[in-house]
């Protein structure tokens, strides 16, 4: 009986966090575990960073968004503690002088701008902000709006995704 009690009980937290996992609320496509579409943009607000070799962290976007706004602080705090193996970059579909006024004031990290949504699109983006962490091999390995309930993106995931 205590065997199949713990045999009921392993079941019911593997289910469970497998449910959790696959329950995630998206907002855009999911590339998870999938080759991310290729990066462009139609013009950068500083230089191009360098991308080879790194993570690459990518925040859809915009000036007029507050949860997008809230999420700079976190954005500048992973740009300067994970400098070394994580490129942060904020693309929004804004018109230039917007997005300008806005990141010379408040962002730290890169800022492209894709006024004809391209990338966006490619991602199916349809609620901002969407975060989306690729591997230096290409492969997406987190996504989703980084406030989500249970799913926060955080100095903690952040870190335990960059030592894979």
């Amino acid at each position: 009986m205590k065997r199949l009690l713990l045999c009921a009980a392993v079941a019911a937290v593997f289910v469970s966090h497998w449910c959790q996992a696959e329950d995630k609320k998206l907002w855009a496509k999911s590339f998870l575990r999938k080759p991310a579409p290729a990066m462009t943009v139609q013009k950068w607000i500083n230089k191009e960073p360098a991308r080879a070799g790194k993570f690459v962290l990518i925040d859809f976007w915009a000036t007029w968004c507050p949860p997008c706004r809230k999420a700079v602080a976190e954005l500048n705090r992973f740009h300067e503690k994970f400098a070394d193996k994580l490129v942060v970059m904020g693309i929004s579909d804004e018109k230039e002088e917007v997005v300008r006024k806005f990141t010379e004031e408040n962002i730290k990290y890169y800022s492209a701008l894709d006024t004809s949504a391209a990338l966006k699109k490619q991602y199916e983006v349809t609620g901002i902000p969407h975060c989306v962490i690729i591997n230096p091999a290409g492969t997406v390995v987190w996504e989703g709006f980084p406030f989500l309930d249970g799913y926060e993106l955080t100095d903690d995931v952040v870190a335990s995704l960059l030592k894979k």
